[in-house]
């Protein structure tokens, strides 16, 4: 076997040993050890030492979808006369369904619909909400307020008339659904064609907004922090970059379905949300295991190497192959820190910024 591949194969086992797996035997490390400290000639790859700051992660796995799912239910009775399309997503001002010749059009707001607008009606907030998503529309003149008053009424007139509605300037409970955000449509739970009754089930759906749902470790709860940036992989080796929006109190991990309660794990989970700062880098997948990197640790200003660079100089001490200005390599025993990524934090008063190192070839 020549220098160079003996070499290699104590990188290799050294690297093993980061992971918590096999460094090398007694025998193999000290079978070289004569040849320590003896310069050798180098022909191979070599990497940097850096100095500056090394992010140490804890990966956890998450689940990507849609968030607020439900079922929708009819508002009518009566036979189905038009669904939404699945997969297709609902804008404010647009029909969702229509049943019984009866049709329900999306608004954007908080608060659930629980009455009809009309003259004569007690002042709410819901009056507010209504006046809001109408002038969003370009119906509405004037401030929003909570009371339903000429405005209003003209508003919704001018709503019906685009929407080819009688204009009477109400709107009876069922007419109008509020959600906070558009509507992205799942799958159909009934058939254009079917007679449906009131709070019949007609259609899942959910936010057209994305988030990824994530347990972490009890161990790793001071990690879920709301506001926390983290990394996030996607399918197909794309990264991008995710805000933690929501951390939940600890609770029990649910078992393996079927499993009966003695077998069912009793491990406590932190459940967190994570928002994807960026929509665009997720919307073509619909539901997606993912990974997410949460930063545990960081060091500054450090001296690091690529993980590669690291030897067995004896089954308990690391080091690695310092390629000297002459071209020669020494092993130089390091203390190792912060493993982050494919980079290892190391110090030894024999390095500096800017060295060489051996490094296995690619």
């Amino acid at each position: 076997m020549t220098t160079r591949e003996s070499s290699t194969y104590r990188r290799i086992g050294a690297l093993a040993a980061s992971m918590g797996m096999i460094v090398c035997s007694l025998a193999a490390c000290s079978s070289n050890s004569s040849e320590s400290n003896d310069a050798q000639e180098f022909s191979g790859a070599s990497a940097e030492i850096t100095r500056g700051d090394l992010v140490g992660e804890t990966t956890v796995q998450g689940t990507l979808h849609y968030a607020d799912s439900y079922t929708q239910k009819s508002s009518f009775d009566g036979v189905i006369t038009a669904l939404p399309t699945p997969g297709s997503t609902l804008k404010q001002g647009e029909k969702i369904y229509t049943v019984g010749g009866e049709s329900s059009y999306l608004l954007h707001g908080s608060t659930p619909a629980w009455r009809s607008f009309e003259a004569g009606m007690s002042n709410g907030e819901d009056i507010h909400q209504l006046e809001e998503a109408l002038s969003q529309l370009g119906y509405f003149d004037g401030q929003a307020d909570t009371r339903f008053d000429w405005r209003t009424q003209a508003a919704i007139n001018k709503w019906q008339k685009e929407l080819g509605l009688s204009q009477d300037g109400m709107l009876p409970l069922g007419r109008v659904l509020f959600a906070p955000e558009d509507l992205r449509i799942g799958s159909l739970k009934a058939r254009v064609g079917d007679a449906v009754s009131q709070g019949g089930d007609l259609f899942s759906a959910s936010s057209s907004r994305q988030i990824i749902s994530a347990n972490l470790k009890l161990s790793d709860q001071s990690l879920g922090v709301v506001g926390t940036k983290v990394t996030i992989r996607l399918p197909g080796a794309q990264t991008t970059k995710g805000t933690i929006s929501s951390v939940e109190p600890p609770k029990e991990k649910a078992g393996a379905e079927g499993a009966s309660d003695s077998q069912a794990t009793k491990d406590r989970i932190i459940p967190i949300t994570v928002t994807p700062d960026d929509s665009a880098a997720t919307e073509k997948l619909q539901e997606a295991s993912v990974s997410l990197g949460i930063t545990s640790q960081t060091k500054t200003n450090v001296l690091s190497v690529p993980l590669g660079a690291l030897v067995a100089i004896t089954p308990d001490q690391f080091g690695v192959e310092l390629v000297g200005e002459d071209g020669k390599v020494t092993r130089v025993p390091v203390q190792t820190g912060l493993f982050a990524g494919d980079r290892v934090e190391i110090s030894s008063d024999d390095l500096h910024e800017g060295q060489l190192v051996a490094v296995p070839n690619r």
